[in-house]
């Protein structure tokens, strides 16, 4: 009963933020502080559902980070591994002793400030892995980069959650060292299980997929329990779970059917975090919160861009690394409320770290949602954030006949019909797993956002004999075709919009043509069935080839 009214007000507002283009968090926000103690007491101290609404709360965290476990390619990972290590432990230091010294600045005691310096120094990974992965940017390098610095924090924070009670206890120095071997044999133990084990088993499970996907939600939470049940992180374990079956053939498959259930447990996560608002908003509260918030937002992202650009990343992936970042984290509401708990905070410091993780999560989902558009506007002044590392991908000194941004998918069947014609071509990619793909089969790539005006320059866009761009983001698309316009160059422009009105908006810009692959699909059905009516036969030929294009395809790591 009372699940299905905090569903159907979430649902609403949800709906209202999308009128309004605003971040669908936000809403879920929005809708856990009034279903909270506040207003309609839904969820809350005393409330039979609070216990309900938090297990779901933890389901939909697990299920989050063991999909994002699954995309975890080792290739990848261990390039910005050395730097998200240290960005990790740098940003939580710099950023928990700043912290520390705010908090004495209001007047608290040291125990306090230790708290409240802990808990600004974790930045959210439901909240950057859930709005990334809707901006498909989790394999980009900037989302890697995050991710590392994420899971980095996770596991500082974890540690510290597993500490506390143990010193508090009086625990000796060997339990507590025992303790952390412990988690770490666990993890081996996963991933033994998984290589020697799993790996073949999985081979048996998938002939059936309801099985497979059964299977897929049992190991999550499964690890998940085992690593909360031993007093460890819940959400490491969903990673680790996630991780340790990266490198089979069946992550597409698993991750794609878990992500509906994900989303629902997830909107349930953020509801319930938004409840956790109990107490009145006084000024004095409100204005401590923001002061706070303001460093969050602002001097976070400062500091892990200066990181990043000690290890020479270019100002853009700094940006949108840092921008990502600018929030607090629900361990630290964990971190709080297991002090309240201990008897070494008060009710007062529960209600301003809460404040301060709705009102930099709501910041924060802005900044993230809307990054590029910041940076272009924010462009020169982060000049001094500018790196002089030589990103993924191959830059040669030479004039491209095409010009292809974007290759997963879509780009791969382009790229094989440019070199049969006997053109030149250099792919633009944001995705580091494709250009380490591309670059391993001797093809001319480079990292890039393809709206960023440098890059433009830099690979002679407007040089080009065509231009084509498999990417379905409009203000992409519609920015290199300004900046065609601009070179007034007159070379030709395939663009791809995932909906009409997107592309009859690019038409008007004046690009060429507007690829909108399901209208596409559509015609070639219409295509086979005024050719072949409803003959089996043919369909059964045309059907036996196209699978062979699959089987080939699906050698291709970047394309499927």
């Amino acid at each position: 009963m009372y699940l299905s009214f905090i569903i159907v007000i979430a649902a609403i507002l949800t709906i209202a933020a999308r009128i309004i283009r605003q971040p669908p968090i936000i809403a879920y926000l929005i809708a856990g502080v009034l279903v909270g103690p506040l207003f309609l007491k839904l969820i809350g101290p005393g409330v039979a559902s609070s216990e309900t609404i938090q297990a779901f709360a933890h389901i939909g965290v697990a299920f989050l980070l063991f999909i994002v476990g699954l995309n975890l390619d080792y290739r990848v990972f261990k390039e910005v591994g050395k730097v998200s290590f240290f960005a990790g432990l740098t940003e939580i230091i710099l950023t928990g002793v700043i912290g520390f010294f705010l908090a004495l600045a209001i007047g608290t005691n040291n125990i306090t400030a230790l708290y409240i310096g802990a808990a600004i120094a974790f930045s959210s990974t439901v909240v950057v892995v859930k709005i990334l992965s809707d901006k498909k940017e989790i394999d980009t390098l900037h989302g890697r980069i995050a991710l590392g610095i994420l899971i980095v924090e996770d596991i500082v924070a974890a540690v510290a959650l597993m500490l506390i009670p143990l010193v508090e206890g009086g625990e000796s120095t060997f339990f507590v060292i025992q303790q952390l071997l412990l988690v770490l044999g666990l993890i081996a133990l996963v991933f033994l299980c998984s290589t020697f084990v799993l790996s073949r088993f999985l081979n048996y499970l998938a002939r059936n997929q309801e099985v497979l996907f059964l299977f897929g939600i049992g190991w999550a939470l499964t690890i998940s329990a085992l690593f909360d049940y031993l007093g460890f992180s819940l959400e490491i374990g969903a990673l680790i779970a996630g991780m340790s079956l990266a490198s089979t053939k069946y992550t597409l498959e698993l991750g794609g059917k878990i992500k509906p259930l994900r989303d629902f447990f997830v909107v349930i996560f953020f509801v319930f975090f938004g409840s956790q608002l109990a107490t009145a908003i006084t000024m004095d509260l409100l204005r401590k919160a923001i002061m706070f918030s303001a460093f969050i937002v602002i001097g976070k992202p400062i500091i892990v861009m200066t990181i990043l650009k000690l290890f020479g990343y270019k100002k853009r992936t700094n940006f949108l690394t840092g921008s990502s970042l600018a929030q607090i984290s629900e361990f630290s509401l964990i971190l709080i409320l297991l002090g309240y708990n201990l008897g070494h905070l008060s009710q007062e410091i529960i209600s301003l770290v809460v404040l301060i993780a709705i009102i930099t999560i709501g910041a924060s989902s802005y900044s993230i949602y809307y990054a590029h558009p910041i940076y272009e506007k924010l462009s020169r002044i982060l000049s001094i954030f500018e790196g002089k590392k030589k990103e993924l991908g191959v830059m040669k000194e030479k004039k491209y006949d095409v010009i292809l941004f974007g290759y997963h998918r879509m780009g791969y069947k382009i790229l094989e019909a440019v070199k049969k014609q006997g053109l030149s071509c250099i792919v633009i990619d944001y995705n580091p797993k494709v250009i380490l793909s591309l670059s391993n089969a001797g093809q001319d790539c480079v990292y890039g956002d393809s709206a960023d005006r440098e890059l433009l320059e830099e690979t002679g866009v407007a040089k080009a004999k065509m231009i084509i761009s498999t990417i379905p983001d409009e203000e992409i698309n519609l920015s290199i075709k300004r900046w065609l316009k601009e070179g007034d160059s007159q070379v030709p422009f395939i663009a791809t919009a995932e909906q009409p009105r997107a592309a009859l908006d690019l038409y008007r810009e004046g690009v060429d043509y507007v690829v909108i692959p399901h209208h596409l699909g559509g015609d070639f059905v219409a295509h086979l069935i005024e050719k072949h009516s409803i003959s089996k036969t043919k369909y059964k030929q045309i059907g036996k080839e196209h699978h062979k294009e699959l089987l080939k395809a699906k050698n291709n790591s970047s394309y499927m």
